[in-house]
């Protein structure tokens, strides 16, 4: 986190890109609540990131001055949780849509939900697909006619809530768009709780759902349709608090106060409930035959999933040691991929080493003991081999230098390098050979650059010496350059080098005649 975190307000949120969303959206009532609601948690931009997935919701990260990431469809939970266990103190938003999570994104949803990352959920419901133009969506209700249902939708619709609930989510709540104080409250609720937040927003698409939520939203209808839950209250509703939910048994029933009905026999809500089905029960009030809850329907503790797995690993760490990936990746069999025909000939190679398992026990034999030659071939990486340095040109050296300083240090080949000592090609005799003899060429004004093998074939330090050895028996490479992971030589590996390991290797194996 950062150790300074400045005063911010919300046109410090407001990003230069201008905000395409259709005249009416709700979802720009969203963005404004956010914008006005992050600078009061006193958190840092860099430290702030919105992911979403696909949807009109989910340009919502372009339009925050924070870190984003637009990523695939019904994917941006899962995004946010390696987010999340990699980096814990960031502060994370899924900024998601009915569609993107609870259709192909359904699966995602449930399990960071169960696993309480410590990120804030808000699904914007609008209960259609608004970007591919109106087909009906997970939480369209039976019968919707759109463009893909022109006779109705036939499936029973998600309660977004329930599947929250379901899915064990510690914090569970309900705002709509135009009732933007209620939505602020939400909103901070949400960053003070430790897990997974989940947020439903109700979101109207005046362009192909239109009033969806009028009843919750209508300032004629709204106090007679909808209910807020407060923790430790009754749930009380009408335009005159004359209204109430009590329990028949186990269904809830709507009852008016008065006439012996008191507020004592409503039903009380309580959102630290540890078992859920309160909370479930609510969410199963549903517009017309009951009020619609908004509010926070659930808010429990449980341990956090990324702290828990750090936890793990310093556990893993403490008894078994930091670990060694090297030993880890060669622990078991291991393949080089064939780049030719060869491939029955590497299998055979590989038959003759032994398996063990992926991470051998402290008893087993040491994996680091000495194995046989072909082992060696298999398991030792090229930057156990004593390779000498290369011999590193510029691209506008010319050639009459070139084969001045190939003859004076009797060198097979030059590596070719940019500015930044990256390899960008490799001038050998071959290229003598071939481009320059029988040509009528100027030695001394040609360079490099037009004559040398561009982007040659190259290896790393960690890789195999089977796979050097591999690519050389292949494709005929006299010399191959060996880079350091920004790509800048720090070895070559030549035919001749080879054959001197490859002789001495074998030496002590091969059983007199």
């Amino acid at each position: 986190m950062a150790d300074v975190v400045e005063t911010l307000t919300r046109k410090d949120l407001v990003s230069d890109q201008e905000v395409r969303w259709c005249p009416g959206c709700g979802d720009y009532a969203i963005l404004a609540q956010m914008q006005r609601v992050l600078p009061e948690l006193g958190i840092a931009r860099e430290d702030m990131v919105f992911v979403s997935g696909i949807g009109c919701s989910s340009r919502f990260p372009y339009y925050m001055n924070t870190y984003g990431l637009h990523t695939i469809h019904g994917r941006a939970a899962t995004v946010a949780t390696g987010l999340k266990v990699a980096n814990p103190d960031l502060q994370v938003w899924v900024i998601t849509g009915d569609g993107d999570s609870l259709s192909i994104g359904g699966n995602h949803l449930l399990h960071v939900l169960r696993r309480n990352v410590n990120l804030n959920i808000l699904l914007f419901n609008n209960a259609i697909y608004g970007l591919t133009k109106g087909q009906y969506s997970p939480t369209s209700p039976p019968g919707t006619r759109t463009y893909s249902s022109p006779m109705g939708s036939v499936e029973q619709d998600f309660n977004a809530i329930s599947v929250a609930l379901a899915a064990e989510a510690t914090f569970v709540a309900r705002t709509v768009d135009r009732n933007t104080k209620h939505m602020a409250e939400i909103l901070k609720r949400a960053t003070e709780h430790r897990g997974t937040s989940f947020v439903e927003i109700y979101q109207n698409c005046n362009i192909y759902n239109d009033g969806a939520w009028f009843f919750a939203t209508q300032a004629d209808a709204k106090d007679d349709q909808t209910v807020l839950l407060e923790h430790d209250q009754p749930l009380i509703f009408g335009k005159d608090h004359d209204k109430g939910i009590r329990l028949k048994g186990l269904a809830p029933e709507v009852v008016s106060l008065g006439n012996g009905v008191r507020e004592s026999d409503l039903l009380t809500h309580d959102e630290t409930l540890d078992n859920p089905a309160h909370a479930y029960l609510l969410s199963r009030l549903t517009h017309p035959e009951y009020p619609v809850p908004l509010g926070v329907f659930r808010c429990v503790d449980r341990p956090i999933y990324e702290e828990q797995v750090s936890t793990q690993g310093r556990q893993a760490v403490e008894e078994r040691g930091p670990g060694d990936l090297y030993a880890l990746y060669h622990a078991a069999d291991t393949w080089i991929v064939p780049e030719g025909s060869d491939a029955e000939t590497l299998q055979e190679v590989h038959e003759e080493i032994p398996t063990s398992n992926i991470i051998p026990d402290i008893d087993e034999e040491d994996p680091r003991a000495p194995r046989t030659s072909l082992q060696q071939l298999l398991y030792d990486p090229i930057s156990s081999l004593d390779l000498p340095a290369p011999e590193c040109v510029s691209a506008d050296t010319s050639v009459a230098e070139a084969i001045q300083a190939m003859r004076a240090k009797n060198l097979g080949c030059l590596l070719v390098v940019d500015k930044r000592g990256r390899l960008r090609g490799i001038f050998a005799q071959g290229d003598l050979f071939e481009k320059v003899a029988g040509r009528d060429l100027d030695l001394h004004q040609t360079t490099v650059d037009g004559l040398m093998t561009r982007e040659p074939t190259a290896l790393k330090t960690s890789d195999p010496i089977g796979h050097l050895l591999h690519l050389m028996s292949l494709h005929g490479f006299r010399h191959i350059p060996i880079v350091d992971p920004d790509g800048r030589p720090v070895g070559l590996a030549s035919f001749k080098v080879m054959l001197q390991f490859t002789g001495g290797l074998f030496a002590n194996e091969i059983s007199p005649n």
